[in-house]
């Protein structure tokens, strides 16, 4: 095999690579000696097949396969002994090929980038740290009351007002027609819950049980149903029951809903799940600090094949989004090359943080065992109750899925494995400030409303790691349901 390099460009490295037609021929005969001893052909005893007639009949499939292989091998020894280590997979075309010629082809690959971290003592950050409040745990027994309150008809007749929950049926048209998405059955809506888009709501109050009528709404411009954004439509609506919410008193009695004996019992817990939620911020926030000061610190060429990768994927989410008119109001007067650039910085950024975060790993041989792993898919698996069996096969079925699952725990395995030896100032704040300032989160769908979601900021930009898989797009509102 000869290998001669003819271009090196930074992380970039073009190589042409001529393999004898000699070692080529060589391979075919040796392939096909291994065919005689399996394939039948009448006549001709296993092994005794002439080599001419198993050319004949199998030597296309059969040099193309030598082909195929030799490249892949080539491939792999001229990276080997060069210490060359692949970002992303080579580009190999091969020169238009004969029997009895050489086979040459050329390679072009981008390699990773050789990285010295940091000496990560000199990292100086901020851990914040809140108590939980006593309103905060108040706060969260008044929303499991509301989550378990129920409705009772009201007795007698009167008019419905804010707070009353309508039992309606109701058919929505745009010009006399009835459109998808606009037709219900015995729908609880609550006055005053704004679910529906403006005006709606406001229409029946005043209504009464058995009464028909006809409630007229303009969909807004923004409205993230392009087909009904900026329409006239009428509802023709029944009120069927008028019903009145009856509050459940925080007490004992709503602990024992839960399993658990009492209301003191119900309050520590609360109180150890704040705690929790308080941990995992006070980690996001030291996290976030880690990275913006990695990112400042380490400055190396990046493979620009996969910034590319990472691009693509951000930006066909937020074109999804900028499609829907969901744009960013920071975004609001730019190109969208402008737009474009910027993201392309958050890619850039990521693969840096996430080459890093893989090199700190290898270097001090963090990695993630066979029990860790199959706990997060068990966990994973929890998280979709009745397809457990179906998300521990796809899993275990699918490495992509499983690598989806590995990669932010090995992330998260170095981030521990750096915190540990950097300078950590402790702080003491109120829950309200430790919750001020929440992460970014990346751009997902519309959230369920009467108008445009708005864009969510700019994907935080962390590594690779961070990525999430997209989630189907709520129902606008209920009357898409």
């Amino acid at each position: 095999m000869q290998v001669v390099e003819t271009n090196a460009d930074g992380l970039k490295h073009d190589f042409k690579v001529v393999i004898p037609a000699a070692d080529i021929e060589q391979k075919v005969e040796h392939r096909l000696h291994e065919l005689a001893q399996s394939v039948r052909i009448p006549g001709f005893r296993p092994g005794k097949i002439p080599l001419s007639l198993l050319k004949k009949r199998y030597g296309q499939p059969v040099m193309d396969e030598i082909i195929e292989q030799t490249v892949a091998d080539s491939t792999t020894r001229t990276m080997s002994e060069r210490n060359l280590r692949p970002a992303t997979r080579p580009k190999i075309e091969i020169t238009p090929f004969s029997e009895g010629q050489d086979l040459e082809f050329t390679m072009a690959v981008e390699v990773l980038p050789e990285i010295e971290p940091m000496d990560f003592s000199k990292l100086k950050l901020e851990r914040l740290q809140a108590d939980v409040e006593d309103s905060e745990v108040e706060q969260a027994l008044e929303r499991i009351a509301a989550q378990h309150r129920r409705s009772e008809p009201i007795k007698g007749s009167r008019k419905a007002r804010k707070g009353d929950i309508l039992v309606l049926d109701f058919v929505g048209k745009i010009d006399g027609e009835p459109f998808e998405g606009g037709t219900n059955t015995d729908f609880h809506l609550e006055l005053g819950s704004d679910m529906f888009i403006a005006g709606f709501e406001d229409q029946l109050i005043g209504a009464r049980p058995g009464e028909r009528t006809q409630v007229k709404v303009t969909f807004p411009e923004d409205y993230v149903s392009d087909r009904l954004a900026g329409k006239e439509a009428s509802f023709d609506v029944e009120v069927k029951e008028l019903r009145a919410v009856a509050p459940v008193a925080v007490d004992d009695a709503l602990a024992q809903t839960m399993g658990l004996d009492n209301l003191a019992e119900l309050k520590a817990k609360m109180r150890e799940q704040i705690e929790r939620e308080h941990g995992m911020l006070s980690r996001a926030r030291l996290k976030r600090q880690l990275l913006d000061q990695l990112a400042a610190a380490h400055d190396f060429t990046v493979p620009q094949g996969m910034v590319d990768a990472e691009f693509e994927f951000i930006w066909t989410r937020i074109k999804e989004a900028m499609d829907k008119g969901a744009l960013d109001p920071a975004d609001a007067g730019k190109s969208e090359d402008e737009i474009k650039a910027e993201y392309r910085s958050i890619a850039e950024r990521r693969i840096r943080l996430g080459l890093l975060m893989s090199e700190v790993g290898g270097q001090n041989n963090i990695s993630l065992s066979a029990e860790e792993l199959n706990r997060a898919v068990m966990d994973e698996a929890r998280r979709h109750p009745g397809q457990e069996r179906q998300i521990l096969e796809f899993h275990r079925n699918n490495p992509e899925a499983m690598e989806r699952l590995r990669a932010p725990l090995f992330e998260d395995k170095v981030v521990d494995f750096i915190v540990e030896m950097a300078q950590i100032e402790e702080r003491k704040v109120s829950a309200a400030e430790l919750v001020s300032e929440p992460e970014e989160q990346p751009p997902a769908a519309p959230q369920t409303g009467k108008k445009r979601a708005k864009k969510p900021s700019k994907p935080k930009p962390e590594t690779p790691h961070s990525k999430k898989t997209s989630k189907p797009r709520k129902k606008i509102s209920k009357l898409e349901e």
